[in-house]
């Protein structure tokens, strides 16, 4: 495809919303395209969507476009600086000891009285307070706090917070990267709401100098500032774990699949140290990496577990061995009739469309030994 501007070849192609600034930069035929992630913009403008709300059926990813993308990225012919100084990152495991109780929340997308709600349910705050109430709970937050709603930084602060309480109180907040983590932080801004834009205005030590956010448009720069690979809150995702092990249960926003640890949990520890890396902008192979992300079939994207598809219960039962585990936990795909679980309970979907965006109602799930129950509002 000819382009000048790619971002007029986006709209060509029926795109709506905000791509933003440039990191990647790599050729597409004879065209060049600069983006915050070539992945994601390639993925994005050639038209594939996730669905609004609804079962893994109605999910209208196009096949094979982000694998596309990926081929792209591969070609990848710089990746650019980061443009903040970099921040150390102390090591984080990935597998942790079994505690006596786990809560797990899944998608709360920009709404903070679902994500109160939530933690309510899971006893790691009370009634009118933020404060953590838990002991030695372990809370783990299956990602996707961003898009869709206007309160973003609020959950983030609030997770931030609980997460130091916990520590100090003998338990643990587990906040997992999902797929919109990675899509903001790669400048695909198109589930941000006009608020989700705005409330990063007043961000502190934002760079909006830069040529590459001067390309953004105006109502996007500061969010695109933030999040992208060294940014301010890019650098909190790079906090993070994208998948962990607590116990006998692993824990994803999408799903976890043979290949992606046929090496066991030393590849979930690569995986997480790599995107860490990308996120904080000091990635040694951000093109691999950021590839690896943004495949249709990846730990954040992949909706294989969704439903009781024939063959579902033979590739986790290989997964879940080759990781030493009982059980699996993905958010991801909305269930409309709240928490569901697969495969003789092997594997439990947590995305309940809490979030106002989508009308639904907070859930839990606890899981005590072998004992796993889903807890509603």
């Amino acid at each position: 495809m000819e382009t000048k501007n790619a971002r007029n070849e986006c709209a060509r192609l029926g795109n709506v919303g905000h791509i933003a600034a440039p990191i990647v930069t790599a050729t597409v035929g004879r065209s060049v395209w600069s983006r915050v992630g070539i992945v994601a913009a390639l993925w994005f403008c050639v038209g594939g969507c996730e669905s609004q709300r609804g079962s893994a059926a109605q999910v209208t990813e196009p096949e094979n476009v982000v694998s596309r993308a990926a081929n792209v990225a591969s070609r990848a012919v710089k990746v650019a600086a980061p443009l903040s100084t970099r921040a150390a990152r102390p090591p984080l495991p990935t597998r942790f000891e079994p505690p006596p109780r786990i809560a797990a929340i899944g998608d709360v997308h920009g709404d903070i009285s679902a994500t109160r709600a939530a933690l309510r349910l899971a006893g790691a705050i009370g009634e009118g307070s933020d404060d953590w109430i838990g002991g030695a709970l372990v809370v783990v937050q299956t990602g996707d706090q961003l898009d869709r709603g206007d309160d973003e930084r609020a959950i983030l602060a609030l997770l931030e917070a609980l997460e130091v309480q916990a520590a100090k109180a003998g338990g643990a907040v587990h906040i997992l990267n999902g797929n919109h983590e990675f899509m903001n932080a790669a400048g695909d801004f198109r589930y941000v709401t006009e608020g989700g834009l705005a409330e990063f205005n007043d961000v502190p030590g934002l760079d909006l100098s830069d040529p590459r956010i001067a390309m953004v448009s105006p109502p996007a720069r500061a969010r695109a500032a933030a999040f992208r690979p060294g940014g301010p809150y890019a650098q909190k995702l790079a906090r993070r774990n994208t998948v962990v092990i607590v116990g006998r249960t692993v824990f994803v926003h999408g799903g976890v699949l043979p290949k992606h640890v046929a090496g066991g949990v030393p590849d979930l520890e690569r995986f997480n140290a790599d995107t860490r890396a990308w996120l904080a902008g000091d990635s040694e192979r951000a093109t691999e990496t950021l590839a690896e992300i943004m495949s249709n079939d990846s730990v954040v994207w992949t909706r294989l577990y969704a439903d009781d598809s024939p063959g579902v219960c033979e590739t986790l039962r290989k997964t879940l061995t080759l990781l030493d585990v009982d059980r699996m936990v993905v958010g991801h795909t909305v269930q409309q009739d709240g928490i569901t679980s697969g495969c003789s309970q092997r594997v439990w979907r947590i995305d309940v469309g809490m979030a106002r965006h989508y009308g639904g109602s907070a859930q839990v799930l606890i899981i005590e030994g072998d004992k796993v129950t889903p807890r509603g509002s």
